[in-house]
C-alpha cells in the first residue's frame, strides 16, 4: 500500500520518506565515487578519492586563500544579482501588467536571453575593462533577461478579477499596482529569485576565466591547468554548497512570509 503511495503522480508522502530518498541518492552518489577511486577503476588524475579531496580542502581551508576566495566570489555573484533583480523586478511588473510594456520589452528581452552570457565577455572587456565591474556584469547578464520574463508570467498570473474589484472599489491605478499586483504577485517572485540566485551560481566561473586572480572560479582555473583535480572538485563542492545555502534561505523567507501558500518542498 504504501509503495503504492510512494510512485502515485502528485501524492503526497510522509516527510521521512522525503528526507531519506535524498540521503540514500546522497549515499549510492558517495559509494559510487569511493568504490571507483578506492578501488582503482578510475586514474587519480582523473577522479581523486574522496580522502584527498577532504584532506585538500582542509588544507585550503586552514593554509591557502579559501575563506577569502569565497567572499570575493559571494560579493560578485550577489552585487551582479542584485542589479538584476532591481531593474528585472519592476521591470517584468510592468510588462505583465501593461500590454504596451511587453509588446516593447519582451522581443528584444526574449531574443538576447538565448545569447550565452559567456559571448560577452570580449565586449564587457572592452566596455569596462577587466575590473569587479565586468565581472558582476557577466553574472548580471546571465540572470537579468530569464528573471525579467519569469517576473513578467507571474503577474500576468495574477487573477483579473482582483485588479477588477479593486476599480470597482475606487482604486486608482496606481493602487493598482502597489495595493494588488504587487502584493498577489510577491509569492511567485521570492519563488523566482530564488530559482534565478541558483542561475547567477552557474556563471560565477565563467565570469572569473578572463582577468581574475581570485575567487572560487579562478581558483578552479588554475587547478586546470596544473592538474588538481582535488582541488577542482573542492571549488565544485563549495559553488554547490553555497548555492544550496541560499536556496535554503530564500525557502525560509517564503515560508515565513506566505505560510498561507505553503508549495511542497519549500
Amino acid at each position: 500500500m504504501m509503495l503504492a503511495k510512494l510512485f502515485t503522480p502528485n501524492k503526497e508522502i510522509p516527510k521521512g520518506f522525503y528526507s531519506t530518498a535524498g540521503f540514500v541518492t546522497f549515499m549510492v552518489f558517495l559509494a559510487v565515487w569511493c568504490v571507483l577511486t578506492y578501488g582503482g577503476i578510475v586514474n587519480p588524475l582523473f577522479l581523486p578519492t574522496p580522502t584527498a579531496v577532504l584532506t585538500t580542502g582542509v588544507d585550503l581551508l586552514v593554509n591557502g586563500d579559501l575563506l577569502s576566495d569565497i567572499g570575493i566570489s559571494f560579493t560578485r555573484v550577489l552585487v551582479g544579482f542584485v542589479a538584476a533583480a532591481i531593474i528585472g523586478i519592476p521591470l517584468g511588473i510592468l510588462m505583465g501588467s501593461l500590454k504596451i510594456m511587453e509588446g516593447a520589452f519582451e522581443p528584444i528581452i526574449g531574443f538576447i536571453r538565448y545569447m550565452p552570457a559567456s559571448a560577452f565577455i570580449p565586449l564587457l572587456i572592452l566596455w569596462i575593462g577587466l575590473g569587479e565591474p565586468e565581472k558582476m556584469s557577466v553574472i548580471f547578464l546571465g540572470t537579468f533577461f530569464q528573471l525579467t520574463l519569469m517576473i513578467m508570467d507571474v503577474t500576468k498570473n495574477v487573477q483579473n478579477d482582483l485588479i477588477e474589484v479593486s476599480y470597482t472599489l475606487g482604486a486608482k491605478k496606481g493602487q493598482v499596482f502597489t495595493k494588488v499586483i504587487l502584493p498577489a504577485a510577491l509569492p511567485g517572485i521570492v519563488d523566482t529569485l530564488r530559482i534565478t540566485f541558483g542561475w547567477a551560481w552557474t556563471y560565477l566561473v565563467v565570469a572569473e576565466i578572463v582577468g581574475a586572480s581570485s575567487g572560487l572560479g579562478y581558483m578552479i582555473m588554475q587547478a586546470s591547468r596544473f592538474l588538481q583535480p582535488d582541488k577542482i572538485i573542492v571549488g565544485i563542492l563549495i559553488i554547490g554548497l553555497l548555492g544550496l545555502l541560499t536556496d535554503m534561505i530564500f525557502k525560509a523567507i517564503y515560508r515565513a512570509s506566505f505560510s498561507w501558500m505553503r508549495k511542497d518542498g519549500l
